[in-house]
């Protein structure tokens, strides 16, 4: 089933066309990563999943995308909603400076929980899931920007799954991280997909083809190729693909 339909979107700034006529179908419960050289629109794409484009005043577009087959950018939708359901992991790591604790509970809190034993439930099955319990259960109260880079990354994806989205978006989330920590959130990635639809912006092939199903291509705003990621990085049916994963350019 797709989670995420795309139909002919353009997006501007002001008078700068940043994407071109993108069709793409996310299918729900595989990873999906956007792959492309930097500057070629995929992390704005990204971005107007969950309309964090909105704040914008040069924003505009043309086009749907559906989720679960309703626009997001229709007048009815709650964008508060919206976040909820699509969740964002940034490529650099962002806890609140409060608790580990906090950080997880936040968006329970915001959203008008406040059964305490629930959130603490929510809180363990979150970090349990983002494999970071371990580490944490005894510090629970420490400040979350105690923890290491790749810890703190973690934790914002335990923050994100919190408020049990149906989609995860992750911006280049292993591009400020060494290769130790990176390795735990592809692994991560890999186990979160039984329950999440993720879409995920890399510049790292070799990390395409191992944590996603499908691949996209996005060269100067459009999609040039769509296709399972195995077949696309070895049987590319496009010149300007095959001259990008074989890094010819970009």
């Amino acid at each position: 089933m797709n989670r995420i339909e795309v139909e002919n979107l353009n997006i501007f700034f002001g008078e700068a066309q940043i994407l071109k006529d993108i069709n793409i179908k996310i299918v729900e419960n595989t990873v999906t990563a956007l792959i492309g050289p930097s500057g070629c629109g995929k992390s704005t794409f990204l971005r107007s999943l969950n309309r964090m484009h909105d704040s914008s005043p040069s924003f505009r577009k043309e086009g749907k995308i559906l989720l679960d087959g309703e626009d997001i950018y229709s007048p009815k939708m709650d964008v508060v909603d919206l976040r909820k359901k699509v969740g964002m992991v940034f490529q650099k790591a962002n806890p609140f400076p409060k608790s580990i604790y906090e950080n997880v509970a936040y968006g329970l809190r915001i959203h008008g929980v406040n059964d305490e034993d629930h959130i603490a439930q929510v809180v363990e099955d979150s970090l349990k899931s983002a494999a970071l319990w371990e580490q944490v259960e005894d510090k629970l109260h420490n400040s979350a920007l105690s923890l290491s880079g790749g810890q703190q990354q973690r934790l914002c994806i335990a923050r994100t799954i919190a408020n049990k989205p149906e989609v995860i978006l992750m911006d280049e989330p292993c591009s400020a991280l060494d290769p130790i920590a990176a390795a735990k959130i592809e692994e991560l990635i890999y186990k979160l997909k039984n329950d999440y639809t993720i879409i995920i912006v890399t510049h790292n092939m070799q990390q395409a083809t191992r944590v996603s199903k499908y691949t996209s291509f996005f060269l100067s705003g459009e999609i040039i190729e769509s296709d399972l990621t195995e077949e696309l990085f070895v049987n590319p049916q496009n010149k300007k693909t095959e001259e990008y994963i074989t890094g010819r350019f970009g």
